[in-house]
């Protein structure tokens, strides 16, 4: 079982790359952020036709989340946001396949830890941590995909000393990341990579992505249950090379049945 993250940064615009992803990776389950369309937007049709089912959280122009499963997996107990949080941003969803507790969530960006955002981002984080402990109780096969906007650690980021104390690297980001760490999920990618200058995304200017000048802040935390199963995963850089990308690019987890 194939589970992966991606955020298209507009499905509108991305459309035509996820099909071809999903084509050439025929993954079981693709979460996907950043939608920014209507939830009656969305191009259900298309991803049918590519032989995937979809449960989706759509907001026009920002936001906006989905779970794709390939066909002959089930897709259940489907459950939008965070319960008990009223949000108006769309960023959370979650579903059942095959056994598996999926939640897909595209974090809070905070903009800048200065930023009347980042307070938000922070609360926003303590609500997560709230509504994913409370889903382990039930859900012992548990994993948390998507674009979290964090980058756990120095070694994720391509210059430490300029992004210290920055959004997506601050101490208390790093903390909500760490305290999720201690529910007892695993960052899956460190469990079979430990180098350095390994990204999922990179900035549209300057040719970051020709140097390699990027952040790894899309991630894949399993709880142990999961771990156990897990064979590899990977930051899949090639959708970054295709023509009008989004400037993330797919984190794919395999899981032994």
């Amino acid at each position: 079982m194939r589970l992966a993250t991606w955020n298209v940064n507009s499905l509108k615009v991305r459309l035509p790359q996820v099909l071809q992803w999903l084509a050439e990776t025929p993954v079981d389950v693709l979460c996907l952020q950043e939608l920014k369309m209507d939830q009656d937007a969305f191009p259900l049709a298309e991803i049918e036709a590519a032989g995937y089912r979809a449960a989706w959280l759509g907001q026009k122009t920002y936001n906006g989340v989905a779970i794709l499963v390939r066909d002959g997996h089930s897709l259940d107990d489907v459950v939008p946001g965070i319960p008990g949080y009223d949000d108006e941003q769309r960023r959370v969803i979650a579903a059942t396949v095959g056994g598996v507790r999926v939640i897909c969530a595209y974090f809070v960006n905070g903009e800048a830890v200065d930023s009347p955002k980042y307070p938000y981002k922070l609360a926003w984080l303590a609500e997560l941590e709230r509504y994913v402990a409370d889903e382990l109780t039930r859900h012992p096969s548990l994993a948390l995909l998507g674009d979290y906007n964090i980058a756990p650690d120095d070694r994720d980021v391509y210059d430490p000393d300029a992004w210290k104390d920055k959004v997506l690297c601050s101490v208390p980001e790093r903390d909500a990341f760490r305290r999720l760490i201690g529910l007892g999920l695993s960052d899956s990618f460190r469990l079979f990579n430990q180098d350095e200058k390994q990204y999922s995304w990179w900035d549209y200017r300057a040719m970051m992505f020709r140097r390699n000048l990027g952040l790894r802040i899309d991630h894949i935390l399993i709880s142990d249950a999961l771990k156990a199963r897990a064979t590899e995963c990977v930051i899949d850089k090639a959708p970054r090379k295709w023509e009008r990308p989004s400037d993330h690019t797919p984190v794919v987890l395999t899981l032994a049945d």
